[in-house]
């Protein structure tokens, strides 16, 4: 991480910091496969000075670039793995919690400017339930609303993970977008609700946003995000463009007699961390006239 941050000092330090010599050791300490304790081989003992030697044929920074990709390639992978068992009740991954731990994914909200002017904000406060995740952006330092034109949400990921599996802090990170929104007309947009002090104004897809009645500026940003492809939507896609989920082709269970049939809805109404109703209802079915 230090090697990386030294890149940004000079040009010379730059150049250190994508040197070939140096990451080729690191993606080698990395990556290597692994070995049992028999001795190496005189024939091993030969090939790794050839394969430093070989590493001058490569440009600058190739194997920086080597390195982060792999170690992009191998938290997915192990993503992928964890988000394969299913639960039988919500039809949702089982182990979406350890796969929120194991990638390190977090959300941030992009305040733009009209002038072109970012405002990554980090959320305060993050509850995990059954089936989705709530995230709250608040704070005393906010952009004056009036500056701003656009918001985006996107999910956050390490680039590199500790050797302990443990986020590093302070190190770059995969920005994936999720969603845009326009703040051009935010006061004219819906209003949910409001107190003597707060309006809570929706934004589609899934925002809500807090103004203060008095001063008309930002109070609080809260995003309810479904659990379905959500791992994947906060870290397949770009800064960007946002990550594109399979089409699905919900299955044809239709009959004559009882129309579709066999289905199950499971319901989960909560408020931040409080459940206020979590039940899954089996055996739904609609009549044949009502399908339409």
């Amino acid at each position: 991480m230090t090697l990386l941050c030294a890149g940004c000092v000079n040009r010379r330090f730059y150049h250190l910091a994508n040197d070939n010599f140096i990451w080729i050791r690191i993606y080698s300490t990395a990556f290597s496969p692994k070995r049992s304790n028999w001795k190496v081989s005189s024939v091993e003992k030969t090939a790794e000075p050839m394969n430093l030697l070989s590493v001058e044929d490569k440009e600058a920074g190739y194997w920086k670039k080597e390195y982060i990709t792999k170690q992009i390639a191998s938290v997915k992978a192990a993503l992928a793995q964890v988000l394969k068992p299913v639960d039988p009740y919500t039809g949702l991954p089982a182990k979406t919690k350890e796969a929120l731990r194991v990638s390190g994914l977090g959300w941030v909200i992009i305040l733009r400017e009209k002038g072109g002017k970012e405002h990554i904000m980090e959320h305060v406060d993050l509850s995990i339930n059954d089936s989705s995740v709530t995230v709250v952006w608040y704070g005393k330092n906010w952009p004056r609303l009036a500056t701003l034109s656009a918001l985006d949400l996107c999910g956050v990921t390490p680039v590199f993970m500790g050797r302990s599996k443990t986020t590093t802090k302070n190190g770059p990170r995969w920005h994936s977008l999720i969603a845009k929104y326009s703040l051009g007309d935010l006061p004219g947009s819906t209003v949910m609700g409001c107190d003597g002090i707060v309006r809570l104004l929706r934004l589609d897809p899934g925002l809500l946003v807090g103004l203060w009645k008095r001063e008309e500026e930002l109070a609080f940003v809260m995003a309810t995000l479904h659990f379905h492809h959500l791992v994947e939507r906060s870290t397949l896609g770009s800064a960007a463009v946002p990550s594109e989920p399979p089409a699905h082709t919900p299955p044809l269970d239709d009959s004559l007699e009882h129309g579709l049939h066999g289905f199950q809805l499971h319901v989960d109404m909560h408020s931040g961390g409080t459940s206020y109703l979590c039940s899954t209802f089996h055996n739904l079915f609609t009549k044949k006239g009502d399908t339409n």
